[in-house]
């Protein structure tokens, strides 16, 4: 029973940091118009509570909101459930089908992970400081490819998977018109092997944002080996961002203008 109150808990934060707050939202929005305009296919992969489903969503694009923790699972259908253009996948994602152990921090559940070594990189990292992951559950696991076969090939993914980032992007074959992946300062190495996926897939442009700024940190596009020296150089304090990658043929995102001219 204590766990149960601690799973609740847990959520109940996730809500009220992730919904609570407009500037958060609207933020969001600015930042996911410049890759999806409405009618398009978005791939929420760590949807965790659903923020940015809803602003995929008030885009008007489609979205597979895809999570593997039970508790938010059961959140996203409470929200989400009655919106036909919102299908939940209860799964990991990963480079093949099947199963994978998640290792669960009922307190925090928004760092929740399928990666080991993840929980090892936290452990002593300043920042980090009180996180424990104090569960472990069996979950199904997906891939990108297995997704995109499901329900067709997305304009923009979303990858946010807690140190399994490299892993899931191992289960994408082809490259979509844009996609971002989460990176940690505590596991540099990850957000390195994402990056050289995405340049096997044959991304040629990348920006980055910090924290939740949801603001690109380079008045550019960066290169790949640009990018590879940024993450590298980034001090351990910066803790979190995401990186952004789009094919060579995209628009001039980072001067304002919309994906696909808009």
């Amino acid at each position: 029973m204590l766990e149960g109150l601690r799973s609740i808990r847990g959520v109940l934060k996730s809500l009220r940091i992730y919904y609570g707050d407009r500037g958060h939202r609207d933020g969001l929005e600015r930042l996911y118009r410049r890759f999806v305009r409405k009618g398009d296919l978005v791939f929420d992969i760590g949807a965790h509570v659903g923020d940015r489903v809803g602003v995929f969503r008030r885009i008007g694009a489609r979205v597979v909101a895809v999570e593997p923790q039970p508790a938010l699972v059961a959140m996203l259908r409470l929200i989400y459930g009655r919106d036909r253009a919102v299908a939940i996948e209860p799964s990991a994602v990963g480079r093949a089908e099947g199963f994978v152990d998640l290792l669960i921090n009922r307190d925090n559940p928004t760092v929740s992970t399928a990666s080991r070594a993840f929980v090892a990189a936290a452990d002593g990292a300043k920042g980090w400081e009180g996180q424990r992951w104090n569960d472990r559950i069996r979950v199904p696991m997906s891939t990108l490819d297995a997704l995109i076969a499901r329900h067709g090939a997305p304009a923009f993914a979303k990858i946010d998977v807690e140190g399994f980032e490299a892993e899931a992007l191992a289960g994408l074959g082809r490259a979509l018109p844009a996609l971002s992946f989460e990176f940690t300062t505590i596991q540099r190495d990850v957000a390195l092997a994402a990056l050289d996926r995405c340049i096997a897939l044959g991304y040629a442009r990348f920006a980055a944002s910090l924290g939740e700024t949801h603001v690109f940190a380079h008045e550019r596009w960066l290169s790949a080996e640009e990018m590879r020296c940024w993450l590298a150089g980034l001090p351990h304090d910066a803790n979190s961002g995401d990186v952004y990658a789009a094919m060579s043929t995209a628009p001039s995102i980072l001067e304002g203008e919309g994906r696909r001219g808009e």
